[in-house]
């Protein structure tokens, strides 16, 4: 029980952590994806999307890659750090901010899109600085889009698996997050321990959808991910 607790509050440090990086990261990518208008455009949504049709494991393994110390990225880590990144929880951490970009970015983005850009033209002629546009009038105008983006990654990154499993393996208190534990108690034919750890994220999954579906109910942002 005290292994599972720790993978449970390992598991909220994850999300908690992911969610904040991604929307810092999100905000200002979606804002320019849904303001920038090139041929390319296409390819570079489909690469943000990518995550949501690749298989984890397959993600999870090139990601393991990247991050091996025989590669420059992991070794680059390494050498200022003094830790591997492979098999460590910063790499869980930089493995979900990649598996769970599309989540925080296309709701952000769908918002933007529709977001009428008459205010943005009349607050410039009022000479407004980009910034105090987007903070007084963008920010405001998209406040579902921004509790949707937080709300699905953080509940996307409670429900990982595959890719944290590849780059993390299953080391207890340092890796070992809240879907591994409840593989770890299959595996072992634990099904009492499997069961309440099953139970408690459908639970959670489902009052986390409720309340973004209720919260973002009337707020006219699209945010259904394809």
């Amino acid at each position: 029980m005290s292994d599972d607790i720790t993978a449970i509050m390992l598991t909220l440090k994850l999300a908690c952590i992911t969610s904040i990086i991604l929307l810092i990261i999100a905000t200002p990518l979606a804002w320019k994806l849904a303001r920038w208008q090139h041929k390319a455009k296409h390819y570079v949504l489909a690469v943000v999307a990518l995550p949501l049709i690749l298989p984890p494991t397959v993600l999870g393994f090139y990601l393991l890659l990247l991050f091996s110390p025989q590669n420059a990225v992991g070794q680059i880590w390494q050498d200022f750090t003094g830790q591997q990144l492979a098999f460590s929880f910063s790499g869980l951490v930089l493995g979900s901010v990649v598996y769970s970009l599309p989540f925080a970015v296309q709701p952000l983005y769908a918002s933007f899109v529709q977001l009428d850009g008459r205010y943005l033209d009349v607050a410039t002629t009022l000479g407004m600085s980009k910034w105090s546009r987007f903070r007084r009038i963008v920010i405001p105008s998209c406040k579902p889009a921004f509790m949707v983006a937080l709300g699905l990654t953080f509940a996307h990154t409670i429900g990982e698996f595959g890719v944290v499993l590849m780059i993390g393996g299953n080391i207890p208190g340092e890796t070992q997050v809240l879907s591994i534990a409840l593989f770890e108690h299959v595996e072992a034919l634990e099904y009492e321990q499997a069961h309440a750890l099953a139970f408690g994220m459908l639970v959670f999954s489902f009052m986390m959808m409720a309340l973004l579906y209720r919260f973002n109910r009337g707020g006219g942002t699209s945010w259904t991910l394809k």
